[in-house]
């Protein structure tokens, strides 16, 4: 994200302009620090006068516009434009005769984050119409070319007149995605006046509501959006936009009520006759008279008893469900997923991860996801088959974590296309629907499943065509998903009186310590012990970073272990990373540093053949650490514990750091411990924050328990439960 300044992007205050005797804006006060700011209001009550005025194109007669510091009164608005200031009008404003591309390289520079290889990863319909002229364009199209021209000047500011206006809604929603992202990313400021109340509430924090040439309010986006009454008053829209007048609105809302409660649909004409240039509006109970109604058959349950079925709309509509993978290879297959889907009544948008640059009728294509390579599109579309899947398969993830609402993901396809979309599925919170229907299910999936909750089905057929097979798997596939998105908007959010979760770090030999720390937390606490096996610890960061636990208590940090050695229960380099981002409070401990995890006894490696082995079982072998393997493990944690920001108590147990690190125990080794703790102490930068305590214990004694309850509650206050009669 782009580093921002202190001063206010724009500023105006009391901003008065005149067309001869009217007063268009009367006393105008408005400030967009940074980000994106939304202005809305009915028509006539000067929002375009606005724009005009910030650019210079109608004379001002009192106040004062500023421009990061810099006032913009009296200077022409190609001066203005040289500031740093695009403007996207209203009324587009293209040349007829020239092409796409013409426009584009006409204004581009050759500088700057936005060049015209980014413009078509961002807008992939201009790429397909580049050479069409202006007059040859749909005024979606034009709209595109019209914010595109902006952009490619590189401004600071960006003031857009009604981006949205007349454009069809798969484009309303490709607009709306990057004004989310420009804000996101903060290398443009945005001032965006929108009539449609959903874009502008989406895209900005605040929304400033125009009335009569002034400002009446500015308020929080999701407060206005929420507020049906407010937009019914202050802007017409809210019930219906045609009907200002509440009682007949909530006349019409009884009506849709009863039909529900009923499960009868009425259907409407609101011209039963063909109307012609001559025709009168239709009186309402002539429309009433001539609609028709819609009453379903009984569904059948297993009993034989006649049911009504619920009406669709009665589940909480959250976001679509993604329908992921190459439609240029998996086309038939990810649009027969699709259409299981919407049949099931849910919101579903086709997203093309293709990479051979072929035209893709889905709703997100190849291009928009590619923008979001760091190099933009031209970092997927390479030539080169290898390099350009392994390019989509980063813009894929980058794009799914800019996705703000989405009720579930499913992909289908080979190893090739399981693994472009694995990654960006792994990033995605736990418990959100996750499916792959692939031909590797049956193997190995914990490349591609990892710490996350993907469910993974296997194809049994490849996925090629529709078929027998294919059409009862794939089929399955999207049943199961629909039934885990339906259960979970249904379910709806935890209930208030829910325990907070902790997540705790075991394993068999720190098994003791962790079942007392539970036994003592569980009444106020939900207590989730993670088995620290490599995926263990990864899957308590994940839960972590997706806002389901409220603290770590990180007792068993042996994944460090084999990271080090190379052993085969390893933490990956993030290990310690959600700690680092949550900024909270880290409770953690030595536990079962004094072991490498192998497989059989043959698997060893040979390098290690002379080592001090302990035989778990069969097929688990444990090596106990060298003091120079200690060493190292101390300097690599104690630098993970200086990047943490919150406050952090590191228990070091110099009785021993697992039940075989003890006295007449097989790896009781003092001295590989005191190299341990000394590395610890040497790397941590210790403050009245950030804390490495030595207890005389071993770890999984009743004293250490009994300390690290203590600490955990003296940055934990427990909460308070609900009792029976509230």
């Amino acid at each position: 994200m782009a580093e921002r300044s202190a001063t206010p992007a724009l500023e105006v205050r009391d901003l008065n302009v005149y067309y001869g005797r009217s007063h268009a804006l009367q006393g105008v006060d408005l400030t967009l620090d940074h980000g994106v700011l939304s202005v809305v209001g009915r028509n006539g009550m000067g929002k375009t006068t606005l724009c005009k005025a910030i650019m210079g194109l109608v004379p001002v007669a009192s106040g004062d516009i500023s421009f990061g510091g810099q006032s913009l009164l009296g200077k022409t608005p190609a001066e203005i434009a040289r500031l740093g200031i695009g403007y996207v009008p209203q009324g587009r404003r293209l040349w007829p005769s020239l092409t796409v591309d013409e426009h584009l390289k006409l204004v581009a520079r050759r500088s700057g984050a936005w060049s015209v290889e980014r413009i078509y990863s961002t807008f992939p319909r201009l790429a397909e119409r580049k050479s069409n002229g202006g007059a040859q364009l749909s005024g979606g199209e034009q709209q595109m070319l019209a914010i595109a021209r902006a952009l490619l000047l590189n401004p600071r500011l960006l003031v857009m007149d009604e981006p949205t206006e007349g454009l069809a809604p798969v484009i309303v929603q490709q607009v709306e995605d990057m004004l989310v992202r420009l804000g996101r990313e903060g290398e443009i400021e945005v001032l965006v006046i929108e009539q449609n109340i959903g874009v502008a509430c989406a895209v900005a924090e605040s929304t400033a509501i125009m009335v009569n040439g002034r400002i009446n309010r500015v308020m929080e986006s999701g407060v206005l959006a929420a507020d049906r009454d407010l937009q019914q008053a202050m802007l017409g829209v809210g019930r219906h936009a045609h009907d200002e007048t509440p009682v007949a609105a909530a006349t019409a809302e009884g009506r849709a009520s009863e039909q529900a409660a009923s499960g009868i649909t009425r259907v409407y004409l609101s011209n039963p006759a063909t109307p012609t240039r001559w025709s009168r509006p239709v009186p309402v109970r002539v429309i009433e008279g001539a609609a028709r109604t819609i009453t379903p058959e009984p569904r059948r349950t297993g009993t034989g008893t006649g049911t009504s079925a619920p009406p669709a709309r009665a589940a909480r509509r959250t976001g679509p469900v993604l329908v992921c993978g190459t439609l240029d290879t998996k086309g038939a297959e990810l649009r027969f997923i699709r259409d299981i889907l919407k049949g099931q009544g849910l919101p579903v948008r086709l997203v093309d991860l293709s990479t051979s640059g072929k035209p893709s009728g889905a709703e997100v294509p190849p291009h928009t996801v590619a923008g979001f390579h760091p190099r933009g599109a031209a970092g997927v579309f390479t030539g080169d088959r290898g390099s350009a899947v392994t390019g989509m398969t980063r813009a894929f993830e980058r794009w799914m974590g800019a996705q703000p609402d989405i009720s579930g993901v499913i992909a289908a396809g080979g190893s090739g296309g399981t693994a472009l979309v694995a990654p960006a599925f792994r990033a995605l919170p736990v418990g959100l629907p996750k499916m792959i229907i692939s031909t590797v299910a049956s193997g190995n999936t914990e490349p591609y499943v990892g710490p996350s909750d993907i469910t993974m089905m296997y194809s049994v057929a490849d996925v090629q065509g529709i078929n027998s097979i294919t059409r009862e798997v794939l089929g399955n596939g999207a049943h199961a998903l629909a039934g885990m998105v339906r259960a979970r908007q249904q379910a709806g959010q935890a209930a208030p009186d829910d325990k907070p979760a902790v997540g705790l770090t075991m394993f068999g030999v720190t098994t003791p310590a962790v079942q007392q720390v539970t036994q003592a937390l569980e009444p106020d606490y939900d207590c989730l012990v993670f088995h620290a096996t490599g995926t263990g610890g990864r899957s308590m960061e994940k839960l972590m970073d997706s806002g389901m636990l409220s603290a770590i208590i990180d007792l068993t940090t042996t994944e460090v272990c084999d990271m080090i050695a190379g052993g085969v229960f390893a933490a990956d380099q993030d290990r310690f990373g959600a700690a680092i981002r949550a900024g909270r409070p880290y409770i953690g401990a030595c536990g079962a540093l004094d072991m490498v995890n192998f497989g059989a006894p043959e698997t060893v490696p040979a390098k290690y053949r002379d080592r001090l082995f302990y035989e778990h079982n069969p097929q688990v072998t444990l090596m106990r650490t060298t003091p120079g393997e200690n060493t190292a493990m101390g300097h690599w944690i104690g630098e993970r514990l200086n990047l943490m920001t919150g406050p952090v108590r590191f228990f070091l147990p110099t009785g021993g750091v697992s039940l075989l690190d003890a006295p007449d125990q097989p790896f009781w080794d003092p001295q590989a411990d005191a190299a341990l703790f000394a590395a610890l102490e040497e790397t941590v930068n210790q403050n009245a924050t950030r804390q490495l305590i030595r207890v005389p214990h071993n770890i999984n004694d009743p004293e250490f328990a009994a300390l690290i309850v203590q600490t955990f509650r003296t940055f934990h206050t427990a909460p308070r439960r609900k009792t029976a009669g509230e």
